[in-house]
Parts: C-alpha cells; structure tokens; sequence
C-alpha cells in the first residue's frame, strides 16, 4: 500500500480498536486521521509533495519541520495522550504490519512511566489491557537503560512488537558534555551501534511525548539521523516559547484544545476563588501569603467533605484530595513549609502532611523529586499539601489535585495551561454534576479579576477552541536592531577604523593600525586626566552665598582649592597635555609589549595627536560638574505629643466569605465558613509595628510612649459594642490604613532640627553617558532636519547633527525634536546634549530628575525642561524644578571665584518653541519672565 505492508488476515479496524480501548471521542478522530493518511499516502515521495498533499487534506497543517514525515496531534492535557500512544501502534501494527517503534520522552519522570504503562500487563495504567493481540506476545520493550542487556545477547526478539523508549533528556546531556550519545557507539556483539540498527530498519515509526519540549534540542537531531518512516507527535501546547513570543507548530493536523475538552467535559471545571471585598493594598506580601493559605485550606477542607459524601452516597471509591502550593524560590518554600508546620496555621494539623519539593537548578525540577508525588492518589499517603517552587510539569498524572495557591504569577501561555492542567484529570473519568468534586479552584486573591477578565478573552486558553490558525503566517513585526548612540568624541577615533578598508598595502595597513592604537591611547588618556576623583569639600549654608562661608575658607583659599579643578579647557595647558602624554606613552608600551609596532616614530605621532584629539574633546564635551551635597551631622524629625483624632476609625468588621467563581460561564458560588483570625502579635503591637514599617522616619526608641499612647486611643475608639474576635478582625483588615492616619497626624505634629550642608566636588567633567537605542533595521537614521509627525515621534532615532554630543537621539514629542533644530541653526549655541539618566545626580521626592537637554552657549550651560502649558503647575514639575535650580546654584557657588561658566535652569512652554526661533531669544525670554 504505497510503501507500506497491508496486514489483510488480521486487521485491528480503527472502530474496533477504539470499543477495545474505550477511546474519547478527540482520541478516536486523532486515530481516524492516522487511518486516511496512512491509506492515502505514498512514503515513496518527496517530503515536499507529501507535504502538499497532507495540507490539501488538514488544512492547518503546513510542513512536517523534520527531516522525516512527522505529524502533530495536539491534545488538551487530560484527554489521554498516552492511550492515544497506545492505539496508534496498535493501529500501526494490525493494519500495516509496522512492528518496530521508538517513543521519545521529555524527562525522566515520563521516561518510567511510559515504560511501566507500555512494559508492565500487570500496571493498571497498562495501555494495551484487553487488547486480544497482545495477549500472548505482549510487546518488547527496550528503554535507555536495557538496551545494552539486549546488543549483548542473541538480539532475537519473539515478541510481537519492539517499543523502544528512550529519553531525550539523557541524550542532550551527552550531547552537551561534547560525547557521542552511548546509543550510537560501536557494539561488537552486533558489529554497529544499536542507533544504527535502529536507523537501518525500513518500519520505524518515532512517537514523541509532549514534543514542545526538545524541538529545538541538539539531541532531536540525533531523532534526526534515525531517518524513520513516520513521526507522531504529542503534546497539549503547540507551540514553542520563545523571546519574542509563542511559535506555533507547522505540522499540525488535529488539535483538541483544553476549552473544547472544559466544554465535553472530560476535565475538571476551572475556578478562580477570592475573598469577599479583598483589597490587595491593605496588606504586605506576606500576609497576601497566609491569607491564601488560610483561605486555599478552607476550599480544601470543603472539597474534602463534599468527596466523602459523593462516595457515601455514590458508593464508590472516595477520592483524597490534596493542595499545590507554588512558591516564588527555595527559601520562600522553606518559609512557607515552616508557617504551615507551625501551631499558628490550623493548631499545627498539617505539620505531618506537608512536603516541599523543588531544586537548585534555575529553572528546572530534578526529577528525582517529582517521584515522591506518584504515590499521592494512594489510601496510606496522608500528605494533603505539596509546596513547589517551578510548576510541576507533564509526567505528573494524578487526578486527585483540587487547590492550587499560586504565590507567584506564571508569565507564559505554555506555564499558564501547564499551572491548570496539573488538576485537571478527572478521578472518576467522568464528570459526577457535583460541582465541588468536579472543579478545580485556583485561589488567586491578588490576581482574581486579572484571571477572570483573562478568561473572558477569546483567545484565552478557556475559551480559544484553536490554536493553530489557517493562513497565520507568525508574523512578530518588522524585525529591530539595536544601534548605538556614541558620543561625537568616540565617533571621531573610531573613523579611524574605517581608514584600513581602502589600504592595499601590509606598510599601509600597518600604518594605519599605528594610528588607531595611538588615537584609542591618546582618548583614554584624555579621559582619565578628566575622570580623576577630586572630593573637594567647600562648607555651603543655606543661602549658597560665599559670603557666609567659614572663615578659613576665605577667597584666596577657595582660588588655590579651584585650581586643581581640571576642565576640558584646561586640557590645552602644556602640564595637562604633558601628562596627556606620558599616560598614552605607556598604553601603547603595554600594548605593543610583543608587537613590533612600537618604535620611535609612534612617540612623534603620539605627540602630532594630542593636540587635535583634545579640541575634539573639547568640540563635543560639556562640563557637566559631578557634585553631591551632603548633610554635616545628622537632621532629626522631632515628635511632639498630641491627642489623637479617631474621627476616622469607623470601621465595619470585614467579612471573610469565599467566592468561588468559574472560569468557563462566570457563575458562583459563595463558601461562607469564616476562618479563625490568626495573628502574629498582639494587636498593639501590629499598629505599632506598621507604623514603624510605613514610615521609616519614627524611631522606636525615641517614640515608644507616644506611639503606644496613639495606638491604644486609636483601639478604644475601634473596640466600642465589639467583640474581641471582631476587633482582632478589624485591626488585620485595616492596620494599614489606621498607621496612614496615625502616621498623617503625627506628622502634622512634628518639627526637624535645623541641618547644615556641604557641597562636595566629585569630578569636575563626569563622563557623557552612552545608551542604546531600538530601530527598524530596514529604517534609515533619520536626519534631525525632516518632518516627523507626531504618531511616529517616539519610533525614529536621529541623527546628521553637527553640535550635538552624540552622533543620535530619539525624541519623546515633537516639540523636543523641533528644539533639536533651533540649538542646530542658533549662532549662540556652541554644543549640546540629550542626557542619560543617571548622568546628573539630581533628585526630587526620592526619584532621580533627567533633564530633557543641556545646553551650552557661549556665556553659560543651561539645564532645560520642556513642558506643556497645562503640566507647568504640575507638584512633580514643580519639584524638578526646584532641585534643577538647587544644582545649578550649588555649581555657581564652586565655581563664582573663576571664570567657568555658570548654570542656569530653563523651563520653556512646548508652545513657544518653532523652527524659526532663535535660542538667544528664548534666553531673553526667560529671564524677562523670572523663571529661568
């Protein structure tokens, strides 16, 4: 039949292997499609006219991605895709006579059990039960670790079948270690290597297990080299993550995905649970923690009893159910494993029925672990709670899970399938229309309308019945390159490079490399002089005036401290380019220490480029003064003794309800059941240890009356016609928004004692700051002269300017741009720059202040902001711009003694900036108005 042999006197029909095995419906349409194109198609062919004709059959289909024919059936986790294993090589063998196959497993946990579920007839997960022929011959199979037993034998197999399992995980390490797979290594029993043997047979067939995995893995292409004659893949999420997102499998031909198996019901019915009128806000991390746990632990105490009284009332097996708990990292399980062992989470019931498992390696689990967890749906095991760190992931078949407490977020679509489909096997196989015994809760207090508003998307894995979609030609956009914006100086050496490409000569090549290592010397040196740490210290007081300087930091001494001061003009004084090169001398001695490109004439060009590398320096560097103004002992806030106002602690004691809401139609339910309030301190001692953890500012030891007296006034209010049980409720509920009020009205009584500062000179030229920018690669760098609209302002990096000091920018709005043009033409200007953050060490209200440019003209350097008329009067431009005028006037106050130039701050209106203005009218303009 086309290449492969018909089996007329014994033919399994795919109707009669799917009454024997008790096929779903989704696995029997996968067996279906196997059957067509088996019957169909002609192995003798092309890979590409194959190709065509799979697609004109299953549309979604696009090509094979392997060197072999290899096809996907994609099936939502739960449904049964090792059944499915089973059934195809029945197929395979009772209707075309293939005997031998080579299934591929992901990792070590399904490594085992598909060995015990194909290899042991006494397994109750045995696939082929029932199946009459397999009944006297049963098939071989030969794993990873027997395979050498047999090449070292007769090698003569009487069985039926082979099945060859192998882990793909074992191959990759050898791989990776730099070794040849020890499945390929000569055999002298056999007189080659078993892979060979393997790859010499004319009927393999490779089935591969949640094939997402190793698609990529060096070791698939070893699979590679096995040249079967068919691949079938399995796997729940067709795709591979990758950096710029999801890639979806071309070679798909049937897909059933988790929302059309929540639809049939052959999982259990996801379910996102939160407190009733849980604000995340009111409380830290931690608490979010025990919260969930408390809560997850109620869920599952009720889920517990609803399953005994199925089985009582059903008179089946009941079902013991248990929690996953999933921890950000190792030390966060150990903390939470911990709490929950403690007397303070349930009287300490659940000390003996907890393990933690995860490990060191980043990333992954070693699969070592993951074996303590498949004796979990057995009677004798009393674990009720299992802690992990990463996901637990496929090879892990329990049916018995009914909590998952996320303290973490899962980021890609694969984890996020992966996070549900743990619980979703069904124990009885079916659903029972007991809502409790048929759903999955995932409790998600801080997350819960974030899931439920994700779920109602269409193209959440809820509801998108597709994932491969017909003509989606995983299109991620234009592809982007990452561009450097060099400053001019760096620019100018690095031409330099450009010089050898027009060299015809070994004597002109090394030329020129003489000049370049002499350059790239000269330029460190140059910068080294310039970044030498000064620290100079000068008192400053409040006013920033000279005149109240001490008295031993008179003029004069002020002069000879400032003298030390180096700027990029003073890098043409002849000690400065003295030193300039002597340090460059050095460098290159260093460099050429075992080349022969030292010799004397390098002294002279050392000496030839100094001079010009320095005006260079000089062309396209600003002096931007690197100071910090640092505080000459230590400012108290001092806490004056008040009465407190409790106007505004009228509080309603908080409910602690569960809602219950299901993913699929929304409905909900209500677990009303209240949880024991557990507190970690007394309730004076929370108030006062959340005040102390929101404002860092109160010391305990000077306040400790005051605090405990405000606390104290704050629960008398608070405990009026209240039971203890609601107090302790209340005060956990609203602790922080009682300390904010606390906090709000101590600080309405308080005072600082009066501070002096000093302002400290680090370098007197900080070092301009590179940054990269993203670009289209097929996009030109923009000229800063074109018209840019303002839709793709923010996309555009530009460049051709010739006073700016790096040789690119990008823009946030197209009057900044705009301002790049007017600096260009203005006769004033001489340079300027678009700063890096972190380029001044300017802060306001605890953040960092990035000005929009600096500007220097031939009388001062200007630190400018632009801003629309209708952000001026805005707190945050406000405080930017009072700490902008703080470090001009703190330069001014270095530097009034010399003839640097000064600073000064601008704020312009958006409005009043064009091409056609001039920057020396906008310098008019400012001071006229007062605001510079």
């Amino acid at each position: 039949m086309n290449g492969v042999m018909k089996m007329n006197n014994r033919i399994y029909r795919t109707e009669t292997i799917n009454n024997y095995m008790s096929l779903r419906l989704p696995q029997y349409d996968s067996l279906k499609i196997l059957d067509d194109l088996m019957n169909t198609l002609n192995f003798q062919k092309s890979n590409e006219e194959l190709q065509k004709f799979v697609h004109e059959k299953y549309p979604i289909f696009r090509e094979f991605e392997r060197d072999f024919p290899s096809i996907t059936f994609a099936l939502a986790t739960g449904v049964g895709k090792t059944r499915l294993m089973g059934a195809f090589i029945t197929y395979l063998y009772t209707n075309h006579d293939i005997k031998n196959f080579f299934i591929v497993a992901p990792n070590l946990t399904i490594y085992n059990k598909l060995i015990k579920e194909f290899g042991s007839p006494d397994y109750k997960k045995y696939v082929f039960k029932g199946l009459n022929v397999f009944l006297q011959k049963p098939p071989f199979v030969i794993t990873g670790d027997t395979y050498k037993d047999i090449i070292g034998g007769t090698f003569k197999i009487d069985q039926s079948i082979s099945i060859n399992i192998f882990n793909i995980g074992k191959i990759n390490a050898e791989v990776r270690g730099g070794k040849e797979p020890q499945v390929k290594r000569l055999s002298e029993y056999i007189g080659q290597s078993y892979f060979d043997y393997l790859a010499g047979l004319d009927d393999l067939v490779v089935l591969m297990d949640e094939s997402h995995h190793y698609r990529a893995d060096r070791g698939m292409t070893v699979i590679n080299e096995l040249n079967p004659l068919l691949g079938l893949e399995l796997t729940a999420t067709p795709q591979v993550e990758k950096s710029k997102g999801a890639v979806k499998f071309k070679n798909v031909v049937y897909e059933y995905s988790l929302a059309n198996a929540i639809i049939d019901g052959f999982v259990k019915e996801p379910a996102a649970a939160t407190r009733k009128n849980f604000d995340k806000t009111k409380f830290h991390p931690y608490e979010i923690d025990i919260i969930k746990l408390t809560d997850g632990i109620r869920i599952h105490r009720n889920t517990k009893a609803e399953l005994e009284a199925y089985a009582k009332n059903e008179n089946v097996k009941t079902v013991k159910p248990f929690v996953l708990v999933v921890c950000k990292d190792t030390s966060h399980a150990e903390e939470i494993k911990e709490y929950i062992m403690s007397e303070d989470f349930y009287d300490g019931y659940y000390s003996d029925k907890v393990i933690e498992l995860h490990s060191n390696q980043k990333g992954s689990e070693k699969d070592e672990n993951v074996q303590k967890l498949l004796s979990l749906e057995d009677d004798d095991n009393k674990v009720e709670i299992v802690i992990h760190v990463n996901m637990l992931k496929e090879g892990w078949d329990v049916t018995n899970l009914y909590t998952i407490i996320p303290l973490r977020t899962a980021a890609s679509l694969t984890l996020r399938e992966q996070t549900i489909g743990r619980g979703l096997r069904l124990p009885y196989g079916k659903r029972t229309g007991n809502a409790a015994v048929d759903r999955l809760t995932i409790v998600a207090h801080d997350k819960f309308e974030e899931i439920i508003n994700a779920a109602n998307e269409e193209t959440s894995i809820i509801k998108q019945k597709n994932i491969i979609v017909i003509d989606d030609d995983e299109d991620f956009g234009k592809e982007k390159e990452v561009t450097h914006s060099k400053t001019m100086f760096d620019d100018f050496i690095e031409q330099q490079e450009k010089k050898k490409k027009y060299a015809r000569s070994e004597e002109k090549i090394k030329e020129i490399e003489r000049e370049i290592q002499t350059a790239k010397a000269v330029g460190d040196s140059i910068n080294e002089v310039l970044s030498a740490p000064l620290n100079i210290i000068i008192p400053k007081t409040e006013n920033n005036d000279s005149k109240d300087i001490k008295q031993e930091n008179s003029e004069q001494k002020k002069r000879e401290i400032l003298k030390k001061v180096i700027t990029t003009e003073d890098l043409k004084k002849p000690e400065i380019k003295k030193i300039i090169t002597e340090k460059a001398k050095e460098k290159l001695q260093k460099s050429f220490e075992n080349i022969s490109l030292f010799d004397n004439e390098v002294e002279k060009k050392i000496e030839n480029a100094v001079a010009p590398l320095i005006e260079q320096k000089i062309r396209y560097t600003i002096d931007i003064p690197d100071i910090a103004v640092v505080p000459v002992g230590t400012q108290l806030k001092i806490y004056n003794d008040f009465e407190l106002n409790t106007y505004w602690f009228n509080y309603d004691v908080p409910t602690e309800e569960i809602l219950i809401e299901n993913l699929t139609d929304n409905e909900f339910s209500v677990l009303k059941e209240d949880s024991p309030c557990i507190l970690p301190d007394s309730i004076q001692n929370i108030l006062v240890n959340e005040i102390l953890i929101e404002e860092t500012a109160i010391s305990y030891n000077r306040c400790k009356d005051l605090l405990y007296k405000l606390v104290n006034q704050a629960i008398e209010f608070i405990r009026k016609n209240k039971s203890q049980q609601e107090i302790e409720k209340i005060i956990y509920h609203y602790k922080k928004d009682i300390a904010s009020e606390i906090i709000m009205q101590m600080n309405g009584n308080s005072s600082y004692t009066t501070p002096e500062y000093q302002v400290k000179l680090l370098r007197s030229s900080a070092t301009i700051l590179q940054q990269d920018y993203t670009k289209f690669k097929e996009d030109e760098i923009v000229k800063y002269t074109a018209n840019i609209p303002a839709y793709e302002i923010k996309k555009k990096v530009v460049g051709h300017f010739s006073k700016a000091c790096h040789t690119i920018y990008k823009f946030d709005s197209v009057p900044e741009h705009i301002f790049s043009i007017v600096l260009e033409r203005s006769d004033n200007v001489l340079k300027w720059l678009r700063p890096v953050l972190g380029q001044f060490k300017i802060h306001y209200g605890g953040s960092q202040y990035n000005p929009d440019f600096v500007v220097e003209t031939k009388e001062h350097i200007y630190i400018v902001e632009i801003k629309a008329y209708n952000r001026v009067r805005d707190d945050e431009v406000k405080l930017k711009a009072k700490a902008a005028r703080a470090y001009c006037q703190n330069v001014n106050s270095l530097y009034k003694v010399t003839s640097k130039k000064l600073w000064k701050y601008m704020l312009l209106l958006d409005s009043e900036i064009s091409r056609g203005i001039d920057f020396s009218y906008l310098e008019k303009e400012t001071e006229m108005w007062g605001i510079e």
